[in-house]
């Protein structure tokens, strides 16, 4: 499958779900954010390797929201130990989802150590995560989705003709931000 059709599954579920929904830099980001922009969508523009950082942080702090993360094999692969702290820190309403297309897309498709034989599901299970899922056909991946976890999805190289996101970086922050809050009780002001 592509991966634009991977982030269209993923974006859908979020969307069914009310999920928080973190896209891992480039041209992941700017996928999503064709095909199912949404004020609940936090479009990472740098900091390579810690989209799944920050959606635990934002699982953690939000216990009262799912939360999906959809990063990359090469930035997983940069910050490994998250698959650490994901094991033992990650709650039932976190989802890691991780767009294994054995190449570094954004920055001109160069292979990652997947195309050498690096498997994430094995490093994910060898680092405590009860939960992981891999996932090879479109059909297969709406089910995946519903759990939490971690659920590896084999995509085709190559990228998505889309446009560059149109948001500023303010834009971004301050609608997720508005989203990500937890209601306040009725008479309460922040």
């Amino acid at each position: 499958m592509k991966r634009i059709e991977a982030i269209a599954l993923a974006a859908e579920a979020a969307s069914t779900l009310g999920a928080l929904l973190v896209g891992n830099i480039g041209y992941p980001s700017r996928e999503l954010f064709a095909v199912h922009d949404r004020p609940e969508n936090f479009y990472m523009l740098g900091s390579m390797g810690l989209a799944s950082s920050i959606g635990l942080g934002l699982a953690l702090a939000c216990p009262e929201r799912k939360v999906m993360v959809l990063d990359g094999d090469g930035s997983v692969l940069m910050n490994l130990g998250t698959l650490a702290t994901i094991a033992h820190h990650g709650p039932g309403n976190y989802q890691l989802v991780i767009l294994d297309n054995c190449c570094y897309g954004s920055t001109g498709s160069q292979p990652t150590c997947t195309h050498l034989g690096t498997d994430l599901f094995a490093l994910a299970k060898a680092a405590g995560v009860k939960n992981v899922r891999a996932v090879e056909r479109a059909e297969d991946l709406p089910e995946a989705l519903l759990s939490h976890g971690v659920v590896i999805v084999r995509v085709e190289a190559g990228n998505a003709m889309v446009p560059i996101i149109s948001l500023s970086p303010e834009e971004i922050i301050d609608r997720f931000m508005r989203c990500a809050r937890p209601a306040l009780p009725s008479g309460k002001s922040r």
